[in-house]
């Protein structure tokens, strides 16, 4: 197996050079898959596999805009359209210093297998630019919105291709993207979700990673007989997953203890309550803060710098039950992952997109713990959307208790799928494989369905 998969692999790296971490996301799905071909030779007569690691376009373009100065500046935007086999293409859109091609392609690949596993009829797709919103005043944000918009409008519609938020991307994104897709194209249709309430949004879209993440460790827990109720629970990030992850872990009785962000991270041992939760929101949402600032608010809580070149990152040296990774790629490497289970954690649920090493990951599967893979675990984000999608297809909007509940079914199929896949396939327990192989399967499946196109 090893050799097929290395031989696979040294095709992707050669065409794909200095793209790391699209390597990474391509090489976790084909060490799943490879197995299963003796066993289903018609994907190997189809090259799906080297059809599949091929994005069906990949657009990039410049993005210029005014700053608050009258000063020209120049971004870069890209959107990679990786498959519509089962639908039309879904995937955020991510504004960071740190976006280049290999990192939209790593996001687009994954987003293909996490949309299969929603049972929503969603291609896979990602988008950005490496725009920094932070610091930008509101007009700036919105002069690069919209010259962005007034590029990626060819190549999106409501059944084609449907962006949403990510990283850098919120609703104030969203809302000055939008604005200018209806004003360019004289339309008002559903081609992006996360959109505001009063404008085809939909209810718990905002709530729907975090929630997503903890409803899926929660059936996890399930199958040893364990709940939320009193754990430890540590969370990274301090954005939009981590937020409403922290919320609906402290809804199910969990002690919630950490937030960070790029500088940092916050050790409250009292616990996150709604009141704290309530001010970490406002903090990062509205005042657009830095985390250090929730210790002027609450002496008691510790605050500790993170530097970016450390072997690794003290949060994740906090004694837990329950890890939430909710923050960015490759935030947990071997040593974090080591350090995790050293200190009792017998849960890892991925909010973000591959928080973790392929090392943490080899440490998390070797330890037996429960490793719940970011395109399973943080896949409620997408299937909310693609609820918002239904709805602005039917020009209805559903209550919250509605979609809540719809999402809710959607993750605890999700984990269904993956445990039963990963029994059928061998390995029983792993996620990381029952995830990969199910994605995998309904998208070639589907690929052969429709010929060599």
């Amino acid at each position: 197996m090893s050799r097929a998969v290395e031989d696979f692999m040294a095709g992707v790296i050669a065409k794909n050079p200095e793209q790391k971490e699209f390597h990474q996301a391509v090489r976790e799905v084909v060490e799943s898959v490879m197995p299963i071909m003796d066993k289903h030779p018609e994907y190997r007569k189809g090259k799906i596999l080297e059809r599949i690691v091929e994005p069906e376009r990949a657009i990039l373009f410049r993005v210029p805009w005014l700053d608050d100065r009258g000063e020209v500046q120049v971004n870069r935007g890209f959107r990679v359209e990786y498959s519509s086999a089962i639908g039309p293409y879904k995937g955020g859109l991510r504004f960071h210093p740190s976006v280049n091609l290999g990192i939209i392609k790593f996001l687009g690949f994954e987003q293909i297998f996490k949309n299969a596993l929603t049972t929503l009829p969603m291609g896979g797709g990602k988008g950005g630019s490496d725009f920094d919103p932070k610091g930008k005043s509101d007009n700036e944000v919105m002069a690069f919105c919209q010259s962005f918009m007034s590029e990626l409008f060819r190549h999106i519609g409501a059944d084609t291709d449907v962006p949403a938020g990510d990283i850098g991307v919120g609703g104030r994104e969203i809302g000055y993207m939008f604005g200018m897709f209806k004003k360019i194209v004289n339309r008002f249709e559903g081609v992006l979700t996360g959109k505001g309430l009063n404008w085809g949004g939909s209810l718990i879209r905002p709530e729907a990673t975090g929630y997503g993440q903890v409803y899926f460790a929660e059936e996890m827990l399930k199958t040893r007989g364990e709940s939320f109720k009193g754990k430890r629970v540590v969370v990274s990030g301090s954005g939009n997953v981590a937020q409403y992850a922290a919320e609906k872990a402290i809804q199910l009785g969990a002690k919630v203890l950490t937030f960070s962000d790029s500088n940092g991270f916050i050790m409250d041992e009292e616990g996150f309550d709604s009141k704290k939760l309530a001010f970490v929101m406002d903090l990062k949402n509205v005042r657009r803060g830095r985390i250090k600032e929730y210790t002027d608010k609450y002496p008691k809580a510790q605050y500790q710098a993170i530097e970016s070149n450390a072997k690794c990152n003290p949060l994740w040296q906090v004694k837990c039950d329950v890890a939430l990774p909710s923050a960015t790629q490759n935030e947990i490497n071997e040593i974090d992952a080591n350090n995790l289970v050293k200190n009792g954690c017998v849960c890892v649920s991925e909010g973000a997109n591959m928080p973790t090493t392929p090392a943490g990951v080899k440490v998390f599967l070797e330890s037996k713990i429960l490793y719940g893979l970011g395109k399973a675990a943080n896949a409620g984000g997408v299937a909310t959307s693609g609820l918002e999608m239904s709805q602005n297809s039917q020009r209805l909007g559903w209550t919250r208790e509605e979609v809540d509940h719809k999402l809710h079914n959607i993750m605890i199929s999700i984990h269904k799928t993956c445990l039963e896949t990963a029994q059928a396939y061998g390995t029983p327990g792993n996620y990381v494989n029952g995830a990969n192989i199910a994605g995998f399967r309904k998208v070639a499946d589907t690929m052969l369905d429709h010929g060599v196109v």
